[in-house]
């Protein structure tokens, strides 16, 4: 976890909330969210965890159900329990096999990251160099 974020935050199994939470750091929802996240880290779904609403965040780890718009500006990892409905924006997507993803989905064309100068944010490039790394945990 980086100094900036804090701690941070969980909503735990049988929690319901329904309401928008603003962060800085770190969220795990294994709860029940009916609202909005906006955050400058990470975004957790664990697998008994649903959130309806609109999520904003840097990096995102689904394994519950999601419902609603979904704009992560790094990566969307969707393990094989998520179930994805609505709308997402991404820049990197990982999806395990036995993941829904019933989703309109947008890849990289948004508003720039602070990696702006990134050699295949123009479009698609194949990944069949042989050079493919898995994606490193921040």
């Amino acid at each position: 976890m980086s100094e900036i974020g804090g701690q941070p935050n969980r909503i735990e199994k049988n929690t319901k909330i329904k309401g928008d939470i603003i962060s800085e750091a770190d969220f795990r929802i294994d709860g029940k969210l009916d609202g909005n996240v906006k955050t400058s880290g990470k975004v957790v779904i664990g697998k008994d965890g649903y959130i309806h609403g609109k999520v904003e965040c840097v990096n995102a780890d689904i394994e519950g159900s999601f419902n609603g718009e979904l704009l992560v500006s790094d990566l969307l990892s969707l393990k094989s329990s998520a179930v994805i409905e609505g709308t997402v924006s991404v820049s990197k997507l990982a999806v395990e096999p036995g993941a829904t993803f019933n989703a309109s989905c947008t890849m990289g064309g948004g508003k720039p990251t602070s990696s702006s100068a990134n050699t295949n944010s123009g479009g698609f490039k194949s990944s069949m160099s042989g050079k493919n790394e898995p994606a490193k945990a921040s």
